[in-house]
């Protein structure tokens, strides 16, 4: 692997403000999707203020640049190929991309190619909590579905696994 890729600082927050998953990643480039970051096998986050957790298998997160989401694309042992983080759109500064993640994620399962909708339940209680404006919650459900459709149908960047992925594996 090309270890001259320049460190970011990779950072979702809720709507609030407060820090939620959060770790440092390899600038790996850019093609027609957005922006591709990656983790090696080993690699470490946090969930808030919590204590590091370490990442067994490597990965890859695409950061479109105008869309509502974030993709990671996971390398074996992961149960999870896909999984699409709703959130608002990725704003890159000084070395760093932030976005507020908004609960629902898509997620494709490896095993069986099995493909859905997760944490609604969370998305609902958090539009009360938060006080998500209704354009927040349009975006999040219009996008939500939209993802749902592109990675069960396979459209690009969702058919295969992503080259980038190699310059972490």
């Amino acid at each position: 692997m090309d270890m001259s890729h320049e460190i970011v600082r990779v950072v979702y927050r809720k709507y609030d403000g407060s820090l939620h998953w959060h770790h440092r990643a390899l600038l790996l480039g850019e093609d027609e999707h957005g922006v591709w970051t990656g983790c090696v096998a080993g690699s470490s986050g946090h969930k808030g203020d919590g204590p590091a957790v370490v990442w067994p298998y490597a990965f890859v997160i695409l950061f479109p640049r105008d869309g509502w989401w974030t993709a990671t694309f996971n390398a074996a042992p992961n149960k999870a190929e896909i999984y699409c983080d709703i959130s608002t759109v990725p704003r890159w500064s000084a070395g760093e991309v932030t976005m507020v993640d908004l609960d629902l994620d898509v997620i494709r399962m490896r095993r069986d190619g099995r493909v859905f909708l997760d944490d609604e339940d969370e998305f609902e209680e958090h539009q009360i909590r938060y006080a998500y404006p209704p354009d927040v919650i349009e975006n999040a459900r219009a996008t939500a579905d939209r993802l749902l459709e592109a990675v069960k149908d396979g459209t690009a960047p969702f058919g295969a696994a992503p080259r980038w992925l190699t310059l972490v594996t």
